[in-house]
C-alpha cells in the first residue's frame, strides 16, 4: 500500500512539475506588429519563414493557388532593402509598399 501511495505521489509530482519546464521560443507571431527592425535582427530561418509567409499572404489576398519561390525570394529581398532605412515601421506596411 505504501508503495502504492509513493508511485502515485511520484506521478503526481511529475504531472504538475514537468510542464513548467524551461521556457520555449516564441510560438505565435502577431504579423502586424514586427517591425522592419525586428525583422532585420531575426536569424535567417526567421527571415525566410516570414518571407514564405508574406508569399501566402499576398498569394491569398490576390487569390492565386501557386506560391512561386522565385518571387517570395525577390520580394523577400526588396522588402528586406526597404526595411534597412525604414526601421520603425512594420513589416506589413513595408510588404504593402513594395509587393509586386
Amino acid at each position: 500500500m505504501l508503495r502504492r501511495l509513493n508511485f502515485i505521489a511520484v506521478l503526481c509530482w511529475c504531472v504538475v512539475l514537468l510542464p513548467a519546464g524551461p521556457a520555449r521560443a516564441q510560438v505565435v507571431l502577431d504579423m502586424s506588429l514586427i517591425t522592419c527592425k525586428q525583422l532585420l535582427e531575426a536569424d535567417l530561418d526567421r527571415q525566410v519563414l516570414i518571407g514564405s509567409w508574406m508569399g501566402g499572404y499576398f498569394s491569398a489576398s490576390k487569390n492565386l493557388n501557386m506560391l512561386d519561390f522565385r518571387y517570395v525570394e525577390r520580394n523577400r529581398k526588396v522588402v528586406g532593402n526597404y526595411c534597412k532605412s525604414h526601421k520603425s515601421e512594420t513589416v506589413m506596411s513595408a510588404m504593402q509598399r513594395t509587393w509586386h
